[in-house]
C-alpha cells in the first residue's frame, strides 16, 4: 500500500468502547514493527497510524484482531479480465497490493480471481478496478458492489445484530426471572431455567468469553473481562449447585440456583451497549451533516459542448461544471459563466445568500439558489473546503482533551483493582460469613464484578467533546482540538487584528491628493503597488485603473513600512510616513494639513515620494463590520481585556478603538511584536486567546494559548489557528468561549456522577450495608445499573446539543 511521506492511514475500530479498551489497542500497535507513530481516537473510532512499510498495515490489523477488537474491512473476490500468463497475475496482485488501504490482495491465475481485503473508508472497488486498469487488465465489478459497502453500512448492520442479541436476550431472560421470583417450587423450575439461560449466557453473550479470553491471554483485563467473570462464575456456581444439590444438604445449607443473575446481566449489558451505540451515533451527527453536503454525481460539460452526467469521485481539477438551481455545488472551483445567488450558510452559519458573479470563488457543500452556473473545478476530493472542514472536525472530535489524561490513568488500573476488590469481598465473607460465607462471597464478588463500569468513565470526556465539537462546525465555529476547546472558558485577555478581524478586510482609496497632478507619477504608484503585497497596495491598484504600467528596477519591500523602487535613476517610495522620516524625503505643507484631516477620521494615510519629496498622500479606509461592535461588548460583559493590535497608525488606531469600544490599543506594530505582545501577557499569568486573519498574525496565532482564525483570511492563518471562524463574524468568539464553559462544565458532571456511581456502587455490591441493616445487592440489579450508568453519561453529553 502507498505511504508516500508516511501518510497517515486510518483503521477503522470495532468493540473498542471506552478509554480502557483505546489503551489496550495503544498498547498492542506499540508491540508492532514498522508501525511509525500511532494513536487511537475513540471518538471516531479509528487508529491512525503511519507506517514504514505496507505489511505493517496487515500486521497491525492482525494485531488489534488478536486482542479480541475488530476492524472494518471488507473481502471481496473480482473476477480479473485479459490476463494471459501468470506473470500477469502476479503484476495484477503488485499493483492492487500498492493501493491505498489494501490490506492484503492475492490473484490466482487458474481460477481468474482477485481475492482482496480493504479498509473501506480509504478505498473502494471502482479505486481497485482503475488501479488495474491502468496496467492494461481489468475487474469485473458487479452493480452491487458499485453500490460501495461503506463504514455506515458496517456499522448499521453491526447495530443490527446487536439489536437482534439485546431482543433474544431479553426474551429468553424474562421466564427465567419469572420463575426466580414466583414459581420456584414448581417442577423441574431449575433445569427449566438452566435451558433458558445458557443461550443467553453461552450464545449470545459468548463474544465476552472471546475477548477476555484475548485479553488474558495479552496480560491486560478490561470491560468483558468483568462481564465474563461475573456471568461465568454465577452460572457455573448454579450449575454445580443443581447437579450436585446434595453437597449444600449434607452441610445443612439449601443449594440455590442463580441462572436468573447470569442471564439478566447479559441481557442487560447488550441493552447499555445498544443504548450506547445508538447515543454515540447521535454524537456524530455533525460529521454526517458535513458528508452529506457534497451530492454524488455532477454534470460535466465535455470539450464538443455536450453535457454528461458524472460521478464525483471521476471529477478532475480543470473540468467545467453546470449547476441548475437548486443544486449543491460538488467541488470547490471558479465561477466561468452565468451569475446566481449562493447559500454558503452551511460553510459560514451566515443565513444571507451570496452572488457568485465570473470569476468568484464557490464551494463545495453550498447550495446555488435561483439562477444556473457553470464553474471550472479548481480543488476536488481531499483538497477541497468542505473535505478539509469534515477532516478537522474529525480530528478534532478524536483528540484528547488534558482532563482526559487523568481518567485514563484511572481506566487503566481500575479493571485490575475491581478484580482486587472482588476477590478480598469473597474472602471477608467466607472467614466471617458463617455459613452462608461461599454463597454469599461468591454472590457479593459476582455483583462487585457486574457493577463497577469502567465505560462510564472512559465515556465521561470523549462524549462531550465530541458534542461539544460538533455543535461548533454546525454554528460556523471549527474547533481543532479538544484541548483549545477545553481552555477557552479560561481565556480573560483577546488581542484582535484591525484589518479584516475588527474591520471589512476590503481596503478602498477614499481621497487622493497630488503635489504636482501629472500621469508619469501615477504611473510608477500603480507600477509599484502592482508588485507590493500588501492589502492596502490592492485598494491603490483598483483606484488607478485608467493608469499604464512600465518597467521598474530594484523593487524591494520594506516590512512594516511600505517598499521602494527604482526607475529612470530615481528612487521612488510608496509607504508610512515613517518610511519617508527615515529617508528624509520632505513634505509639502498641503499634503501634511491633507493627511493631519484624513488621520483625525480614521483613514489610512499613505504616502508617495521620490528621493527628495513627498509626490502625493492617499487615504484608504477600511469599513468596521457590523458586528464587531456588538462582539466586543459581549467580551468585555464577560469580564474578558480586550487588546486591538495593528500595522496601522495612532490615529487611525485610535479612532476605531474609539468606535469599537476597545480601551486597550497598540497601532504601528510589526508582525514580531504582536508575538512578543501575546508572551508578555501570558507572563502576567494571563489566558491568552489571540484573533487574526492573515498571514503576518502567524507568529501571534502560534504563541497564544487559544488561536482563532478568520475563515475569509489567508489559508496560513487558518492552518496555524485552533479555532477558525468560517463567517469572519467576531460575535462567534463569544459563542465558542460559551460553548467551551458548557463543554467542561459536561464533562465535569460526567466524571463526578461515573466516579461517584463507582466510588457508591462498589463497596454496597461487595455488602458493606449487611452488618447495618442487612442489605445485600441484587447481582440482576448491579447489571441494570452498570448498564444505565454508561447510557446516563452518554445522554448527559447529548443534552448540549439542546443548550443555547
Amino acid at each position: 500500500m502507498a505511504t508516500n511521506n508516511k501518510e497517515t492511514i486510518y483503521l477503522p475500530l470495532e468493540d473498542v468502547e471506552s478509554e480502557h479498551c483505546a489503551l489496550i489497542v495503544e498498547k498492542g500497535l506499540a508491540q508492532v514493527k514498522g508501525i511509525a507513530t500511532h494513536k487511537v481516537e475513540l471518538n471516531n473510532r479509528r487508529a491512525a497510524i503511519t507506517v514504514d512499510n505496507s505489511e505493517a498495515i496487515g500486521e497491525a490489523v492482525k494485531a488489534i484482531k488478536d486482542l479480541g477488537y475488530g476492524v472494518s474491512t471488507i473481502k471481496n473476490t473480482f473476477p480479473v479480465i485479459g490476463m494471459t500468463c501468470a506473470s500477469c497475475a502476479s503484476s495484477a496482485e503488485s499493483i492492487v497490493k500498492h493501493q491505498e488501504g489494501v490490506i492484503n490482495a492475492s490473484v490466482n491465475f487458474a481460477t481468474g480471481n482477485l481475492t482482496v481485503e480493504y479498509l473501506p473508508n480509504m478505498t473502494d472497488a471502482s479505486k481497485l478496478q482503475k488501479a488495474v486498469q491502468s496496467i492494461g487488465y481489468d475487474l469485473l465489478i458487479e452493480e452491487e458492489n458499485k453500490q460501495q459497502e461503506t463504514l455506515e453500512t458496517i456499522h448499521a448492520e453491526k447495530f443490527q445484530k446487536l439489536k437482534t442479541k439485546t431482543v433474544w436476550a431479553i426474551t429468553l431472560s424474562l421466564p427465567v426471572v419469572v420463575i426466580a421470583m414466583f414459581f420456584m417450587d414448581i417442577p423441574y423450575a431449575n433445569q427449566i431455567m438452566w435451558a433458558f439461560s445458557t443461550p443467553v449466557v453461552l450464545w449470545l453473550g459468548r463474544d465476552f468469553f472471546i475477548n477476555a479470553w484475548k485479553q488474558t491471554k495479552h496480560r491486560s483485563a478490561n470491560m468483558d473481562t468483568l462481564v465474563a467473570l461475573s456471568t461465568g462464575i454465577a452460572y457455573l456456581f448454579s450449575v454445580f449447585n443443581m447437579l450436585f444439590a446434595d453437597f449444600w444438604h449434607q452441610r445443612g445449607l439449601h443449594a440455590h440456583v442463580y441462572f436468573e443473575a447470569a442471564a439478566v446481566i447479559v441481557a442487560f449489558i447488550l441493552l447499555g451497549k445498544l443504548l450506547e451505540e445508538k447515543a454515540k451515533g447521535n454524537t456524530s451527527s455533525a460529521i454526517k451533516k458535513l458528508m452529506g453536503l457534497q451530492p454524488k454525481t455532477v454534470i460535466v460539460i465535455q470539450t464538443d459542448g455536450t453535457e454528461k452526467q458524472t460521478a464525483i469521485e471521476d471529477v478532475n481539477a480543470g473540468d467545467v461544471i453546470l449547476v441548475k438551481p437548486g443544486e449543491k455545488i460538488a467541488v470547490d472551483g471558479m465561477v466561468t459563466s452565468g451569475s446566481s445567488y449562493v447559500d454558503e450558510s452551511m460553510l459560514s452559519g451566515e443565513p444571507v445568500p451570496v452572488l457568485k458573479k465570473e470569476n468568484e470563488k464557490v464551494f463545495a457543500g453550498t447550495i446555488n439558489q435561483k439562477g444556473s452556473f457553470q464553474f471550472k473545478a479548481v480543488k476536488v476530493g481531499k483538497e477541497t473546503m468542505l473535505a478539509h472542514i469534515i477532516k478537522m472536525v474529525q480530528d478534532a472530535q478524536g483528540s484528547k482533551a488534558p482532563v482526559q489524561k487523568l481518567v485514563d490513568k484511572i481506566a487503566g488500573i481500575f479493571v485490575p483493582v475491581v478484580i482486587g476488590i472482588a476477590i478480598l469481598a469473597f474472602i471477608l465473607w467466607f472467614v466471617l460469613g458463617g455459613d452462608n460465607g461461599i454463597v454469599q462471597g461468591l454472590l457479593a464478588a459476582v455483583t462487585v464484578l457486574v457493577i463497577a463500569c469502567p465505560c462510564a468513565l472512559g465515556l465521561a470526556t470523549p462524549t462531550a467533546i465530541m458534542v461539544g465539537v460538533g455543535k461548533g462546525a454546525e454554528k460556523g465555529i471549527l474547533i481543532k482540538d479538544a484541548e483549545s476547546l477545553e481552555l477557552a472558558k479560561k481565556v480573560d485577555a483577546i488581542i484582535l487584528d484591525k484589518t479584516g478581524t475588527i474591520t471589512e478586510g476590503r481596503p478602498e482609496v477614499t481621497g487622493v491628493q497630488w503635489l504636482n497632478n501629472d500621469d508619469a507619477s501615477k504611473d510608477i504608484l500603480l507600477s509599484i503597488e502592482k508588485q507590493s503585497e500588501h492589502p492596502l497596495a490592492e485598494a491603490v491598484v483598483k483606484h488607478l485603473d485608467g493608469a499604464a504600467i512600465i518597467t521598474l528596477t530594484q523593487f524591494d519591500s520594506i516590512t512594516g513600512k511600505g517598499a521602494k523602487a527604482d526607475h529612470n535613476n530615481e528612487t521612488y517610495f510608496v509607504g508610512n510616513k515613517k518610511l519617508l522620516a527615515e529617508n528624509n524625503i520632505t513634505i509639502a505643507e498641503q499634503l501634511q494639513k491633507q493627511a493631519n484631516e484624513w488621520g483625525k477620521q480614521s483613514k489610512t494615510v499613505i504616502w508617495f515620494a521620490d528621493s527628495k519629496q513627498a509626490l502625493s498622500v492617499l487615504a484608504i479606509s477600511d469599513k468596521i463590520k457590523e458586528t464587531s461592535v456588538e462582539a466586543i461588548r459581549q467580551m468585555q460583559e464577560m469580564g474578558i481585556d480586550l487588546y486591538m493590535l495593528t500595522g496601522d497608525n495612532e490615529a487611525t488606531a485610535k479612532a476605531i478603538a474609539e468606535q469599537t469600544g476597545i480601551k486597550h490599543y497598540k497601532a504601528e506594530v510589526l508582525p514580531q511584536h504582536k508575538a512578543d505582545f501575546v508572551k508578555e501577557l501570558q507572563s502576567k499569568g494571563k489566558v491568552v486567546a489571540m484573533v487574526g486573519d492573515g498571514i503576518n498574525d502567524s507568529t501571534a496565532l502560534a504563541t497564544a494559548d487559544v488561536s482563532i482564525a478568520m475563515g475569509k483570511g489567508s489559508d496560513i492563518a487558518m492552518d496555524v489557528a485552533k479555532m477558525t471562524i468560517i463567517s469572519s463574524d467576531l460575535t462567534k468568539i463569544p459563542q465558542a468561549i460559551k460553548l467551551s464553559k458548557q463543554t467542561v462544565a459536561t464533562i465535569k458532571q460526567n466524571l463526578f456522577w461515573a466516579f461517584i456511581y463507582n466510588l457508591i456502587g462498589i463497596p454496597i455490591a461487595a455488602g458493606i450495608l449487611y452488618p447495618i441493616n442487612g442489605f445485600l445487592l441484587n447481582p440482576m440489579i448491579a447489571g441494570a445499573a452498570m448498564a444505565l450508568s454508561s447510557v446516563s453519561v452518554v445522554t448527559n453529553s447529548l443534552r448540549l446539543k439542546w443548550k443555547k
